[in-house]
């Protein structure tokens, strides 16, 4: 029975004791959270007002820093810069509206391109031709479409931003180059038909008359070679007539003039003479 007592009571001191002891460690915890907290707080507290203090210093540091370079600015004689020529751009310039129109980018055109999609272009039932690797490239178009297309493209690339946009998309993921811009011309034959004729018929036309002109220029030196050619002929042919005759002429005078009278005339002279010596004499006798 003192066992069993004994055991009671050691059971309820242990439940005291126990009691006791989560109290007192519920109080610890409870202090120790309420400390960390005034720690935490007051280094909180702490770190924001040192970084307001360094933000502050900064700033001062930073105006004193510009005041300091604005004084030395103002004090520094700013040399003078001469002038420097502007440097022509290597962009080629916008085409003007006379251009645009003789290589046929209308308002017609444009908005023909406008309706079109890049399917359009993608799906266009065009085999494909061998790739010619020879052919060269100048301002991002192939050299292998004529004249008049070669710059149509390079404008309508400025111009009309939509082609731009398919080329870009286009090639050479899902097409070459050749294959693009055939089918394209393809598409806008239509619109653009009628001012590749006219160019070529200009072109043609001015070529005819160059050649007329180089013509007409041979005849006339044709013509003024065999004057001169006339003129020298002539000139060889005056100068060859008897020059011993001419010579006669120039140092003895003509002998068939008519300065000299005929032979009667001496007996004339002859009896004048006698006239004068026979009233000389006839005056000199007393």
């Amino acid at each position: 029975m003192d066992l069993w007592e004994r055991a009671r009571a050691f059971a309820g001191e242990a439940a005291r004791r126990s009691q006791e002891l989560s109290a007192e460690a519920a109080k610890r915890s409870s202090a120790l959270v309420s400390e960390t907290a005034k720690k935490s707080k007051e280094i909180f507290s702490e770190t924001a007002t040192k970084s307001r203090e360094i933000a502050a210093e900064a700033t001062k540091q930073a105006d004193l820093l510009a005041g300091q370079i604005k004084r030395l600015s103002t004090d520094l004689p700013v040399p003078s810069i001469p002038a420097i020529s502007p440097i022509p751009s290597a962009v080629a310039p916008e085409p003007d509206a006379a251009e645009l129109e003789c290589y046929g980018i209308t308002e017609d055109l444009r908005e023909f391109v406008k309706g079109m999609t890049i399917s359009t272009l993608r799906d266009f039932p065009l085999q494909d031709e061998p790739e010619m690797s020879d052919v060269p490239t100048v301002s991002n178009v192939r050299q292998d479409l004529n004249e008049w297309q070669a710059r149509h493209a390079a404008l309508v690339l400025s111009a009309v931003k939509e082609i731009s946009k398919f080329r870009y998309e286009l090639c050479p993921r899902y097409m070459k180059e050749r294959k693009f811009w055939r089918i394209y011309f393809l598409l806008v034959n239509n619109y653009t038909a009628l001012y590749e004729n006219k160019y070529f018929e200009e072109l043609k036309v001015k070529a005819e008359e160059k050649r007329d002109a180089k013509k007409e220029i041979s005849e006339i030196s044709q013509a003024s070679t065999a004057d001169q050619k006339d003129m020298k002929a002539q000139s060889k042919t005056s100068t060859s007539t008897n020059p011993e005759h001419d010579l006669d002429v120039f140092l003895l005078g003509d002998l068939g003039s008519d300065d000299e009278g005929p032979d009667g005339d001496d007996d004339g002279l002859d009896d004048d003479f006698d006239k004068i010596d026979g009233t000389s004499v006839s005056s000199l006798l007393p």
